[in-house]
């Protein structure tokens, strides 16, 4: 699996280059883990409810084909997109989304922070409160869209909607839990929970 780091970029372009590479991508292409951080943006999910966006503030919103409901992307916020091929793998997506929630909650663990997933409602919680978020989509039989688990950020612009469709749901992130980790530190561990987590889904 290739790793790239993509630093600070809009959304859009970045969307754009995955839609590109998974619909271009052959049965013999490796597959890539984009890490990265983006500018302010609302994303909205192809199901999304307009009602749950209740104040932009100036914060672009746009349009997307992943799953889910609305949701806040920032800087401090680590984003991870997995370029997968899940029928190579013999895979599905809900097994990449639990290996994606999997991955964060192991990094917690490791802070002593009991975190956990909701069948009901993807993503990552620590005491009914949200830390990552979730949203996947499969074209061609490979995955694309990711995961945004929330490090060091201004979470204000959280308050502007109804974080994935739930109404009054508290967001967090690593420095709310009192956890110190820099943005390198995040996705070195994150890459080395996710390959974890790929094996053990794979010799499963």
């Amino acid at each position: 699996m290739i790793v790239r780091d993509l630093g600070l970029v809009d959304y859009q372009p970045v969307v754009e280059k995955m839609r590109e590479f998974t619909l271009t991508r052959g049965p013999d292409t490796e597959d890539e883990l984009w890490l990265l951080e983006h500018q302010p943006v609302f994303t909205q999910g192809a199901n999304g409810q307009a009602e749950h966006v209740l104040d932009l503030h100036d914060i672009p919103l746009v349009a997307t084909d992943r799953g889910g409901q609305v949701t806040y992307h920032g800087p401090g916020q680590l984003i991870a997109y997995p370029l997968i091929d899940l029928r190579r793998h013999k895979s599905g997506i809900r097994q990449m989304v639990t290996q994606l929630e999997q991955t964060v909650i192991s990094m917690l663990a490791a802070f002593d922070v009991d975190a956990y997933a909701r069948k009901d409602a993807p993503g990552v919680y620590v005491n009914e409160r949200k830390i990552a978020s979730l949203g996947l989509r499969v074209k061609r039989g490979a995955c694309y869209h990711g995961v945004s688990f929330n490090i060091d950020m201004d979470l204000t612009p959280f308050s502007y909607i109804n974080p994935c469709g739930q109404a009054g749901m508290e967001v967090i992130d690593l420095t709310s839990l009192d956890i110190e980790l820099t943005m390198v530190e995040a996705k070195q561990q994150f890459i080395a929970a996710f390959k974890q987590q790929m094996q053990t889904g794979m010799n499963t």
